[in-house]
Parts: C-alpha cells; sequence; structure tokens
C-alpha cells in the first residue's frame, strides 16, 4: 500500500511540478500583505493596481501592495519556481498547477472585516475559491482521485489572515459593535474558531503542508503611530496585546494539528509579531534606516493616508522598513521571506522552517 502511495506521489509530481521546483505547487490565501491582483476588478479602496505600487516590480504595477516583491512571491523564488504565482482571477486551466494566489487586500477570517474599505474576498470566498480550483485540476488527472490527492499533498499552502479582523473590525470602533460585544480574549478564540474551520475546510480538500502566519506587530505600524496618542509608548499597546492572545492560540492550532487532529498534514506557525519586531530593533543590522514611517504616502508618518496615485516615493527604498502605511517594502519582504524559509531559530518559523517543510 505504501509502495502504491510513494509511485502516485512520484508520477503525479513528476507529470506536473514545475522545473527545479521543490513542491508541486504553491496555493496563497490571504490579504493585501500578499495580494498579487485579484481585488483589481472589484469595487473596493484596497486596491493598489496604481503607480508607485509596483515601481520596482518587473512586470510594473499587478496590484501588489508594495514597490516590489511580496513576501509570497519571494518564497515562490526560493521554492524553486520558475514564475511567481499567479492571481486566481487571471488565472484559470493548466496554469493552476502550479498553484494560485487567492489573497484579497481588506480581507479576513470574519466575512464582515473590511466592508469599510468595500467589496473583498473573505477567507471563506478564498476557500470556497480553491474549492473550484480543486474540481478543474480533476480533468488533469483524468479523474484518478488518488493522484489528485497525492499531488496536493506535496503542495505547500500558505495562509496569512487576522490583521483585517483588527485594524478593519475590532479597533474600527466607529463602523464595527465587535469590540462591544467580545472582550479582546473572547475575540481571539472567536476568530480562532473560525479560522480553525476554515483550516480544517482546506484539509479537507486536500491540503496537507499548510503555513500559517501570527499578525505582525500592528500597534507600531505607521498607520498607527500617526494615530495614537497615547503616553508611554510610540506603540499602540493595546493592539499588539490583543494580536499576541491571537497568535498564541494560533500557535497552539498548530501544535493540535500536527499531535494528530487533522492526520497526515504537517502545519508550520510563522511568529510575523516576533520578526516584524525583530526587523525594527536590529534595523541598522539589516540594512534599514527608516523604521517608523512610510517610504510613500501622507501625513504624520507617512500614515494618515496610503500612497496615492503618482505620489512620489522616497528615494532611497532600501532603507525603508515600511512602503506605504500598512505595507512592507521589498527589501523588508526579502529579508522576512529568507528568515521564515531557512533560519534554524524557532522564533521565526515553528516547529521546522519552510525549507524543511517543502522537504517532507
Amino acid at each position: 500500500m505504501w509502495a502504491v502511495l510513494a509511485f502516485l506521489c512520484l508520477s503525479a509530481r513528476t507529470a506536473f511540478s514545475q522545473p527545479n521546483s521543490q513542491v508541486p505547487a504553491f496555493f496563497i490565501f490571504g490579504d493585501s500583505l500578499v495580494d498579487n491582483g485579484n481585488n483589481n476588478g472589484i469595487l473596493t479602496l484596497a486596491r493598489a493596481n496604481y503607480m508607485p505600487y509596483g515601481l520596482d516590480f518587473p512586470q510594473g504595477t499587478t496590484g501588489r501592495f508594495t514597490n516590489g516583491l511580496t513576501f509570497v512571491d519571494v518564497l515562490a523564488k526560493l521554492l524553486g519556481f520558475p514564475n511567481y504565482i499567479p492571481p486566481f482571477a487571471a488565472t484559470r486551466g493548466r496554469a493552476l498547477l502550479q498553484g494560485a494566489n487567492y489573497a484579497s487586500g481588506a480581507s479576513g477570517i470574519r466575512d464582515e472585516t473590511g466592508n469599510n474599505l468595500g467589496d473583498h474576498i473573505s477567507m471563506n470566498q478564498q476557500v470556497d475559491n480553491f474549492g473550484r480550483t480543486v474540481q478543474q485540476l480533476r480533468r488533469f488527472f483524468r479523474g484518478d482521485g488518488n493522484a489528485l490527492a497525492a499531488y496536493l499533498s506535496k503542495a505547500i499552502f500558505y495562509c496569512g489572515l487576522g490583521s483585517n479582523d483588527y485594524l478593519n473590525n475590532y479597533f474600527m470602533r466607529d463602523y464595527y459593535s465587535t469590540s462591544s460585544r467580545y472582550t479582546p480574549k473572547a475575540y481571539a478564540e472567536s476568530l480562532l474558531q473560525d479560522y480553525a474551520r476554515q483550516l480544517t475546510a482546506l484539509y479537507n480538500l486536500g491540503a496537507r503542508k499548510v503555513i500559517v502566519t501570527g499578525v505582525g506587530q500592528i500597534g507600531c505600524i505607521p498607520y498607527q503611530l500617526a494615530r495614537y496618542n497615547g503616553s508611554g509608548s510610540r506603540c499602540n499597546e493595546e493592539i499588539n496585546n490583543a494580536i499576541i492572545l491571537f497568535n498564541s492560540g494560533l500557535k497552539q492550532l498548530v501544535d493540535q494539528a500536527n499531535r494528530g487532529q487533522l492526520p497526515g498534514s504537517r502545519f508550520v506557525y510563522l511568529d510575523s509579531y516576533f520578526s516584524s519586531q525583530d526587523l525594527v530593533q536590529k534595523a541598522r543590522t539589516y540594512g534599514f534606516e527608516a523604521v517608523d514611517k512610510g517610504c510613500c504616502g501622507v501625513g504624520k508618518n507617512n500614515g494618515q493616508i496610503t500612497c496615492l496615485p503618482l505620489q512620489t516615493p522616497c528615494d532611497n527604498r532600501k532603507k525603508y522598513v515600511f512602503w506605504d502605511a500598512f505595507h512592507p517594502t521589498e527589501d523588508a519582504n526579502i529579508l522576512l521571506a529568507n528568515k521564515a524559509y531557512s533560519s534554524k531559530s524557532k522564533s521565526f518559523a515553528y516547529p521546522i522552517n519552510i525549507q524543511q517543510l517543502a522537504a517532507l
């Protein structure tokens, strides 16, 4: 039986994997940190398909919320893919065999998250879109469910949600009522219950190698630094403390999955809170100079209004951690992705790194 399964894995990988790639496919779920164009065609303020977004990207403006490569663009290259993983909105047929990016700016774990900015593709919808992808992929395996399952079991799934559930939901008190209905602890628990269901749905569709990212230190992004008037800290620690509750629970979910709750799966937790904090604290060591303001934006810290169409950004983008009020620069993404991919420290990737996950 094991020999048959091994043969199916090898056959599927040989038939459909990208040349020199470590895994046959890469599927991406998330928000604007990894969206690469899915929001371009929908009615929303959360769009980045205009200059100077994409200023340093080889194909120019694509809808990426940064000046160049996103975190998952860098990961795709590290994993050996010859091309960047395409957005689901513009991908059909055989191109789906290398994977697809379902991420959507302003989206969250909760469906209503991001409604303040207009339309978006929530995590529930992203999972549904992956289900449609699985149906399309069946025909390339000629209805052989075992071969398709073997193929998907070798693919890597990246899930990065939660930031907007705080920024564009819980802490947007004028628009949402969640902060009056949930304590920070209860809200984190509710988010985690929903997220666990979504991750289980991906598992039931064939996901076995899964990366989940914690929420970064978003109380310290330029947007918050421009708005927060508290004393004793330049960051909004109320937000940071709420994030820590969510991240702690997410890491526990990873442990539970790896202990057999989702048999045959392997989950990796990326500690985005630690890595974003490390990036700022060791900024000069990493070659950065500006850690508290965006390269492009309006107002205090370039964080009160995000990058406007045709606005002139800072001259030396390589010295900035943040591209705009919310998102890292390409250089910050490169550093963060390399840490997650190959660092031996469990502070960045737990319990193994992405390179080790790919090799399983």
